[in-house]
């Protein structure tokens, strides 16, 4: 009877424990695997954990989730890389370059990105993993992340500039309990996550005296740099010439060359006719009009009807729905490769994003099973693909001229931009745009790189770009790792 009791007590207490909701602030799961990356067989550990985030008075109010992992057998951890990586959203969890792009594990999909069953992970051959060591952290509300005072002010997590100062505290703390501080850094934001990481670069210099060896964009937002009116109606052109040449509906002169030709040639186009014919408006005259359309539709396969009919402004909606109207589908916004179905032919925008639905078709799945079973992080709490941090104040964004000055402040910082020709949301003419005016003198010019890719957003996703991508990545690390004698200087 007495043991029974024991035994009936001990479940309730594992039933609680296993039934919490919550997450702990502090805790920490390590396990040991192997991998061949980049044609290196070794061995590697993950700790799994959340760390929390403070008040100034040392209450806790939040707790942060992480994976860190390190390759075994670095007896110099002077001389190893440490790459921070965020995603985006902002309320996105660190999910996605976690089990599709730099770690150590890929998600089972095909090698165009569109997903397989059974679900669930496998080795990542490609992993960025042999030249440096990756933590994933997933901001709070995200992944397992969550506020855990219930009544702490929420505008202190859920803004361009709040997100930016508490990471920047936590990650101060991370390198210091992992005992990096001595190691050269790198931040890599995906997404909304370019945002964080460019607001980082400088508030990590300024806040905690860390400064960066380099920072990868992934698919970079606008940072903060505006560009209303004529600008953003014309900087999109070139995407939507990508668009149309992968779906093979540019006319046969252009659909027959290679997309990497044709692009700077709609690139001068976009910058030396379309943009000043916008700016002009009605003042534009006809047969300058007339020439303009026929060129934004020898460029975009679009009809001059729809073009005139919506004064020479083709939002991207409208686009997606547009281009392949003729045969029932619409094309994804984050990856216009993906093809969707709408309940009707007309309208001007799709009923769903249908790269979306595929990604979190595959990705779910994936994460929640690795982490259960392959890091052996058991817990109630829901893995959050996307929570609730609104509302989100956007005012005061100067990231990309943060970063600029976080460049400018410290010779040693590098910038990589990386971008998919067929992303909508995030296109790569605009990140090129962002460069020109972060650096308009040109001054940061031999420090900041550019590079495209034949894919979308995710441009990992697909095969043959998750190999190049992670390439120009290790590339990237290599290059701005400074010689032992050369100083930081002008």
């Amino acid at each position: 009877m007495k043991n029974l009791l024991l035994f009936s007590i001990l479940m309730l207490f594992l039933g609680d424990a296993l039934a919490q909701r919550i997450p702990n602030a502090d805790t920490v799961v390590v396990t040991k695997h192997q991998i061949t990356a980049n044609g290196q067989k070794f061995s590697y550990t993950a700790h799994a954990g959340t760390q929390p985030v403070w008040d100034t008075k040392g209450k806790v109010l939040a707790t942060v989730h992480y994976t860190y992992y390190t390759r075994d057998g670095i007896d110099n951890k002077a001389k190893r890389p440490l790459v921070i990586s965020f995603n985006g959203g902002p309320g996105s969890g660190s999910v996605w370059m976690h089990v599709a792009y730099t770690g150590p594990k890929l998600l089972n999909i095909d090698d165009e990105g569109y997903p397989l069953q059974p679900y669930g992970v496998k080795e990542n051959p490609y992993s960025i993993l042999d030249v440096a060591d990756i933590v994933f952290v997933d901001p709070i509300n995200t992944g397992f992340s969550r506020i855990l005072d219930e009544k702490a002010d929420r505008t202190q997590f859920f803004g361009v500039n709040a997100d930016i100062k508490y990471l920047a505290e936590w990650i101060n703390t991370f390198v210091t309990r992992y005992n990096r501080w001595t190691s050269p850094k790198y931040l890599i934001g995906e997404s909304y996550g370019t945002t964080r990481v460019s607001g980082l670069a400088l508030e990590l210099q300024n806040s905690q005296w860390m400064y960066l060896n380099g920072v990868i964009l992934v698919s970079p937002t606008e940072l903060g740099i505006r560009r209303d009116g004529a600008v953003e109606k014309a900087n999109i052109w070139p995407y939507y010439t990508a668009a149309a040449w992968y779906h093979k509906r540019l006319n046969p002169e252009l659909q027959s060359r290679d997309l990497e030709e044709i692009l700077p040639e709609v690139e001068k186009f976009t910058i030396d006719e379309l943009l000043p014919a916008i700016a002009r408006g009605s003042s534009l005259e006809a047969s300058q009009k007339e020439a303009i359309i026929k060129k934004m539709a020898r460029y975009s396969s679009l009809s001059e009807t729809v073009i005139a009919q919506n004064n020479l402004d083709i939002s991207t909606s409208l686009f997606w729905k547009e281009l392949l109207r003729d045969k029932g589908q619409t094309i994804g916004r984050l990856d216009s490769r993906y093809i969707g179905v709408d309940q009707r032919d007309g309208g001007e925008r799709p009923d769903y994003n249908a790269e979306l639905s595929s990604w979190l078709h595959s990705f779910t799945p994936a994460i929640n099973y690795y982490y259960a079973n392959e890091l052996n992080y058991k817990t109630d709490v829901k893995y959050n693909m996307f929570g609730s941090v609104h509302p989100w104040d956007n005012s005061n964004d100067r990231t990309g001229y943060n970063l600029r000055e976080a460049m400018a402040s410290n010779p040693y910082l590098h910038l990589m931009v990386q971008s998919g020709y067929f992303d909508g949301a995030c296109d790569y003419f605009n990140a090129k745009y962002n460069l020109w005016q972060m650096d308009p003198s040109g001054k940061l010019a031999s420090r900041m790189s550019f590079i495209g890719y034949r894919s979308g957003h995710m441009m990992y996703l697909r095969k043959e770009d998750l190999i190049k991508a992670n390439e120009d990545i290790r590339q990237f690390i290599k290059k701005s790792l400074p010689a032992a004698d050369k100083a930081a200087k002008y």
